[in-house]
This record gives structure tokens, C-alpha cells and sequence, in this order.
């Protein structure tokens, strides 16, 4: 068990008025314990008092959990988990759960009186998870190289005839061959028309004089995730091209330099999305400026006009405005950004400016 994770964890709880809570997000259990499996339909859940020794449930199936708790309950695949449960909670209290609890686990627990009342406190856990501590900084600046390299190796690729799969396979194994354990997320590269798609998956396309490339990728190295998008143009960019292209840029580094503790991340949202507006191509940017990120690439908290909290030291979050037009071209520039106790740091080192291939 990690005690200072832990403690925080505790403090959040006490914070919301609530004793105990059930954790069933397989990440947030790894932030707190070290263990992680991906559970499928098996019940895994990490039980935590402020009175009483954390309780890891884990199944036969899963790798020995000895070396991250002292008190483990086994289950078996013909066991029901609800008796071991029960004797793990108190009856007498407010049950908090987070939101991965499904209503398989949530309802009988409901049925057998398992606690008074049951209350959404995903925040206890995700709230220490957006503080990334030192380590966690230092794994991701590592990511985030890795990222980098990987970067550029891409845009060496560029050619007449390459297929956007040709790449990404080589950017898997690439990361492979530079220490990542694998990607954040599956990588999205879009050549042309195609990249007006946000998430497009790449497939057969190949490139051809006068497509945009848009690469949205990212690694996971020492358990921690990196993020960043570039976008290219193969052959003579038309003038929209270049002043859409001009506008996002100009976003993303006008937000960039406001982030630092205390600023909302709504202003930094509004900051990026009026220069776009103003620009003319409003309706064309589609999506939130940011996610938060860590040990998953999406995590909890993001950079939108609908979260009004204050920016913290330690938060990590994406800085990725774009504009998509059907049809013609996609364009988004992505960096992650490090609050620290005065300013921010920028992950990413591989330049913005508009590279063109001829």
C-alpha cells in the first residue's frame, strides 16, 4: 500500500463527511497499491476505512497480490463475493463508491442493507491522483521524450504513397524498441480529408501532394502516459490551410501561457476558443482544449468551459485546440502541460511550427 496516497485519500473522505469507501477502478487501485489487472467480469475492489486496514478483494485468476496489501480476500470464480464484503463494511455508515462500481456489484449490496446510504466519492481518489507527485512528474517528462522521438522519427516518414497503417505499425514497434511498454492509446494518423475526423483510426489511405498529416500520439513508460499531436502538410498548403493552421497555433500557445496555479480551466479554454472564433472557424473546433492525464491517458478533470476549478501544482493536462473541416482538413496542435508552484511546464520539445513536405 502507498501511506501517503492513502492519506490523502483519507483526507478527501473526511472532507466529503464520508468513513469508507469502495474502489473498483482498476487504475485507482494501482495508484493506491502498486497491483493492477484488468478484471473483465471478475469483482476486484479495493475496501478503505479511516478506522480499519485497506482490504484488497482479488480473484485466484489474478497474479499473487502478497507483495502490495497485508489483507487480501480471495475469491474463487464459483464464490460470491457479497459475504466477504459484508463482514468488510460497516452497516452502521454512508458507503462511498466511485463510478466504475456497476450495478451488478452496487445493487445487492443496496439489497442486503450493506451500509445506511451510498454516495458517488470517486472525487477522494481522482483529486490525489490530478496531484502528480514527484515521481509521477519525473515518469512523465520520460514519457513525454520517448514521445518526442517517436515524433520525429514519424515525420521522417513522410512520403508520396506511405499508408497511414504502414506508420502507425512502425510507430508500435518503435516504441517498443525505445523502452515504452506500449502505446497510451491507439495512435491516430490521418492523412488529408481524413484527419477532419478527431479520432480517426488509421487504415490503407496513402498519402498523396496535397494532404494535411495530423499525428495524435503517445506512449506509456514507467506506468505513465504522454500525449502530443503535430500536424504537417505533404505539398503546397492552400492559404485556408495556412491561417486555419496560423489559428490554432496561436491558441495553443496563448493558453499555455496563462496555465499556472489559480487560473480556471475555463479561462484557459475561453482563451484558446475566442481566438478561433474570432478567427472564423468557431463551429469548426469541436472538442474541449484538454483532458487531464497520468496514469491513463484520459483521466478524470479536464480543460473545458464547463469546469470552473482552479489550477493546482501537479496538475497535468492536454493544450490541443483544433479545427476540423469536413472534407478538406483536419488540424490540431497538442502539448501537455506540468503545473508547478509558479508557472507551468511544457512536456513536449518537438517544434509547432507548420512543417511542410515537398
Amino acid at each position: 500500500m502507498n501511506e501517503s496516497r492513502l492519506a490523502i485519500v483519507k483526507k478527501n473522505l473526511e472532507k466529503m463527511g464520508l468513513e469508507q469507501i469502495l474502489i473498483t477502478n482498476p487504475m485507482s487501485i494501482k495508484f493506491l497499491t502498486g497491483y493492477y489487472v484488468e478484471p473483465f467480469e471478475r469483482f476486484f475492489a479495493l475496501y478503505f476505512s479511516l478506522d480499519a486496514e485497506p482490504v484488497l478483494f482479488v480473484n485466484s485468476l489474478f497474479p499473487s497480490a502478497k507483495n502490495y496489501a497485508s489483507n487480501i480476500v480471495t475469491l474463487h470464480d464459483t464464490d460470491d463475493p457479497f459475504p466477504a464484503l459484508l463482514r468488510a463494511i460497516d452497516s452502521n455508515r454512508d458507503l462511498g463508491v466511485d463510478q466504475n462500481l456497476i450495478a451488478k456489484w452496487l445493487l445487492p449490496l443496496q439489497q442486503e442493507g450493506a451500509a445506511t446510504g451510498y454516495r458517488l466519492a470517486s472525487t477522494a481518489v481522482d483529486e490525489a491522483r490530478a496531484h502528480k507527485m514527484k515521481d509521477e512528474q519525473e515518469a512523465m517528462i520520460s514519457s513525454s521524450k520517448i514521445n518526442d522521438e517517436c515524433m520525429a522519427w514519424l515525420m521522417d516518414q513522410i512520403r508520396e504513397g506511405v499508408t497511414e497503417r504502414e506508420l502507425a505499425n512502425g510507430l508500435l514497434q518503435l516504441y517498443l524498441e525505445k523502452g515504452a511498454t506500449g502505446p497510451s492509446f491507439d495512435p491516430i494518423i490521418s492523412f488529408g480529408a481524413q484527419a477532419a475526423d478527431p479520432h480517426h483510426s488509421p487504415d490503407d489511405t496513402k498519402l498523396r501532394k496535397g494532404d494535411c498529416v495530423l499525428f495524435d500520439i503517445g506512449c506509456v513508460y514507467e506506468d505513465y502516459c504522454s500525449d502530443m499531436t503535430r500536424t504537417a502538410f505533404f505539398g503546397e498548403p492552400s492559404d485556408e490551410f495556412l491561417k486555419a493552421y496560423n489559428l490554432v497555433l496561436s491558441a495553443n500557445e496563448e493558453a499555455e501561457k496563462l496555465v499556472k496555479p489559480g487560473v480556471l480551466f475555463s479561462t484557459l479554454d475561453q482563451a484558446a476558443r475566442s481566438i478561433i472564433e474570432e478567427g472564423g472557424y468557431g463551429k469548426n473546433f469541436t472538442h474541449r482544449l484538454g483532458h487531464s492525464i497520468g496514469l491513463e491517458d484520459h483521466e478524470p478533470g479536464d480543460v473545458s468551459s464547463a469546469h470552473h476549478e482552479p489550477v493546482e501544482p501537479g496538475n497535468a493536462f492536454s493544450i490541443e485546440p483544433g479545427i476540423y473541416v469536413e472534407g478538406k482538413f483536419g488540424i490540431r496542435i497538442e502539448d501537455l502541460v506540468l503545473v508547478t508552484e509558479d508557472g507551468h511546464r511544457v512536456l513536449n520539445h518537438y517544434p509547432k511550427e507548420l512543417k511542410v513536405f515537398n
